[in-house]
């Protein structure tokens, strides 16, 4: 090593601490009170006061039906979500990757949603969701009637709440996954495409057998992000359906708020976060095991 490579190997600790700091500040520290917090009876009112119960919480947790109800909704949405969005936004940006500049305002309408509050949009599709009511009824069953299909109640029915929120969710990430392997896809080898075209594939076969296989390292990191995403499910079943009805749409993210901030029970909702933590982190090393990204 070169007497500048060393001066330079010297300072760059200097600039990674202040992002260290911030990680063990706002990441670290947090999780480590949270595991600290689950061995122990906890309110969140006065944390101060604590007793030690050892696995109790987690023994009581797992044994909670509407835990596991939670958790279940929570798989399920993600079943229903991750291979929808993932194949939409691949077919998208197989659209739109065009150098056209018209093709631009396409990519722009379908990043959009993305870019809005969370928040507003579940407003907004609630009021698109709205059931018959009079002469009145939401953009969506009003459609549906068009095509002589009876309008439904959908996020008052627990058989169609959570299909309800996924179809919201899917609508509202898929932009930003199609921004994603558009960048991909523009990293293709043009040669290549165009030597397979020499050959006679076709556009099926272009695809099975050139781009997706170039598009290996995009796909898992698409699968992946929008598991961990799905997963996260939080805003839409609070402000949409308020975890209803009958429990259908209650996920472990709001079962964690609810814990802490309405029962006050800081040590159970750290048992719960750092469960659900343990089954997101094994999810994901699932997901990198078998979809294994290509190194070069």
């Amino acid at each position: 090593m070169s007497p500048w490579q060393r001066q330079y190997a010297r300072r760059a600790p200097w600039f990674l601490l202040p992002a260290l700091l911030l990680l063990g500040v706002f990441v670290v520290w947090p999780l480590l009170c949270a595991v600290w917090w689950s061995f122990h009876g906890a309110d969140l009112l006065d944390s101060s006061r604590q007793r030690w119960v050892g696995l109790v919480q987690y023994s009581s947790l797992l044994s909670d039906q509407r835990f596991r109800r939670a958790f279940a909704n929570t798989a399920l949405f993600a079943v229903l979500v991750v291979p929808v969005q993932t194949a939409l936004a691949l077919g998208f940006a197989l659209w739109v990757n065009r150098p056209e500049p018209a093709w631009r305002w396409l990519r722009f309408a379908f990043f959009l949603p993305t870019v809005v509050a969370l928040p507003v949009l579940s407003i907004i599709w609630t009021l698109l969701y709205q059931p018959a009511q009079g002469e009145e009824m939401g953009l969506v069953n009003a459609v549906l009637s068009a095509f002589g299909v009876s309008p439904r109640p959908w996020l008052r029915d627990p058989s169609t709440a959570l299909l309800a929120l996924a179809v919201m969710s899917v609508w509202q990430g898929v932009g930003l996954q199609m921004m994603v392997f558009v960048a991909g896809l523009q990293t293709l080898r043009r040669d290549i495409l165009e030597a397979a075209l020499l050959d006679g594939a076709g556009p099926w076969q272009r695809l099975r057998f050139v781009i997706l296989p170039s598009l290996r390292n995009t796909t898992a990191f698409v699968i992946t992000v929008t598991t961990i995403a799905s997963f996260r499910l939080f805003v839409q079943p609070y402000l949409m359906t308020h975890g209803g009805p009958e429990d259908a749409t209650v996920s472990v993210i709001q079962l964690i708020y609810e814990t802490t901030f309405i029962s006050n029970d800081l040590g159970r909702a750290s048992a719960a976060a750092v469960v659900f933590l343990l089954i997101i982190a094994g999810l994901t090393v699932l997901q990198r095991r078998f979809l294994r990204e290509e190194q070069g």
